[in-house]
């Protein structure tokens, strides 16, 4: 099987990395064979996050973003597939949607061996890149930060009551960042009346953001999950709705700042 662009990668100039795993939508053919009609829409995407934060980029951060579906195989769960929630969550291989209903037709899940594939080809890469970025941002400035960038439906009963906030910031409850920053980072959502936030809410942050938020290394992830009503539709075809995006933007752009600036001061001291 040919696993061909398993992912992007820009690297940028500055000490921050932004990683995109669920935006992807490419399909093994296997898994394109065997979704239900409920998944063939590939829902649980985090539709158009490359295109919102695209202005990072374009200011210098650096950015990886993986190409395939995590119907195929999930960029955000630990290799061993241990559960990260007490509570309704998806796997390594996902078997169900975020709504409950499952995947795959009954009889059509992709072999084992074909998804030890996936694993080696497609979530290997992006980890393996990850790290190589983050090793050569601390050695550039001394310190690296992360931001992995998400985004769900801000209405899946399954996984929270009633809707959900605007932004979910996610730092392992305090482990994979500094206080200091991640108090920065309300204060700044604190200073504006559009959009809700939360810290360490329903999206305490995923694999990515455990496994490498080590501030003791002076290392900081930060997960940051959207509800997807900000500047999307959320029903088909999921729509990006441009009006929108430029308010959630111009917060985003302000988050980003926020993070820059605090290891500016935290490190030239």
């Amino acid at each position: 099987m040919n696993f061909t662009d398993p992912l992007s990668f820009h690297a940028g100039k500055l000490p921050l990395l932004i990683s995109i795993p669920h935006a992807g939508t490419r399909l093994t053919p296997t898994v394109e064979a065997g979704l239900t009609d409920a998944a063939r829409s590939l829902c649980d995407t985090d539709w158009h996050i490359p295109r919102l934060y695209d202005f990072a980029q374009h200011i210098g951060a650096s950015m990886v973003i993986g190409h395939y579906s995590r119907l195929v195989v999930d960029l955000n769960r630990p290799e061993d597939n241990q559960p990260l929630y007490t509570t309704a969550t998806t796997g390594l291989f996902p078997e169900t949607l975020f709504d409950g209903q499952p995947c795959f037709m009954p009889g059509k899940t992709p072999p084992p061996q074909e998804r030890q594939s996936y694993l080696q080809y497609i979530w290997r890469p992006y980890h393996q890149q990850l790290q190589l970025e983050l090793a050569r941002i601390k050695a550039d400035f001394g310190y690296a930060l992360l931001l992995d960038a998400h985004s769900i439906a801000s209405v899946i009963p399954r996984l929270f009551d009633g809707q959900l906030p605007d932004l979910n910031f996610g730092t392992n409850s305090g482990a994979s960042c500094s206080a200091s920053l991640s108090e920065q980072l309300i204060e700044c959502c604190e200073n504006q009346s559009t959009f809700s936030h939360v810290l360490n809410g329903r999206f305490k942050g995923g694999y990515i953001t455990r496994a490498y938020g080590q501030p003791q290394n002076h290392q900081h992830a930060v997960q940051l999950e959207l509800a997807q009503l900000n500047y999307m539709s959320e029903t088909q075809p999921y729509s990006y709705l441009p009006e929108r995006a430029t308010h959630l933007q111009q917060l985003l752009h302000k988050i980003i700042n926020t993070m820059l600036k605090w290891g500016e001061e935290q490190y030239s001291q």
